[in-house]
């Protein structure tokens, strides 16, 4: 058993449904969810001329091997009407592996830690919810203090609700 931390966020269509219908998704192919962060609202990292996006934070118990959770992640995206056009573009719904255990793992298709994680505030604030003292296996400090000492200036808005799993 692995335990899994993964960023969700969404900006097209109903995005709090699309969080919901990715969660249940996940629930029936992935694995029992542990902890769940409450839902923020956050403006558009990278092409910032589109719709806001929701995102949170999720950890799982899963039995599946780290290219099968990519595998997985990408068909509930798929599934969801995720359509992969242009870098960071607008979005129904995008499902990024964060960690798995205290692993690094470093391959063609899979990267964890994800590599851009300690710059975006839209994900380092829903995790510090849930993990603040989780240690990154790189840079060996906790989601916390990465958390108060990223530079992303975008606006990270707590909504104050959780999914309600």
């Amino acid at each position: 058993m692995c335990q899994v931390y993964l960023s969700l966020g969404g900006n097209l269509g109903d995005r709090l449904s699309n969080l919901t219908n990715a969660i249940q998704l996940m629930k029936e192919r992935i694995g029992e969810i542990l902890q769940e962060s409450t839902i923020y609202e956050t403006k558009a990292w990278g092409d910032i001329h589109q719709p806001d996006y929701l995102n949170m934070v999720l950890v799982l118990r899963t039995n599946l091997k780290p290219e099968e959770l990519l595998d997985e992640t990408q068909k509930i995206e798929n599934e969801l009407g995720r359509k992969r056009s242009e870098k960071w573009g607008a979005r129904t719904i995008d499902i990024d592996i964060l960690f798995i255990n205290h692993q690094i793992i470093n391959t063609e298709r899979l990267k964890v830690p994800h590599p851009l994680m300690s710059e975006r505030k839209f994900v380092l604030l829903p995790l510090e919810e849930i993990a603040p003292e989780f240690i990154h296996p790189i840079f060996k400090t906790s989601i916390k203090t990465l958390a108060s000492n990223c530079e992303d200036t975008l606006e990270v808005k707590r909504l104050n609700f959780k999914n309600s799993l």
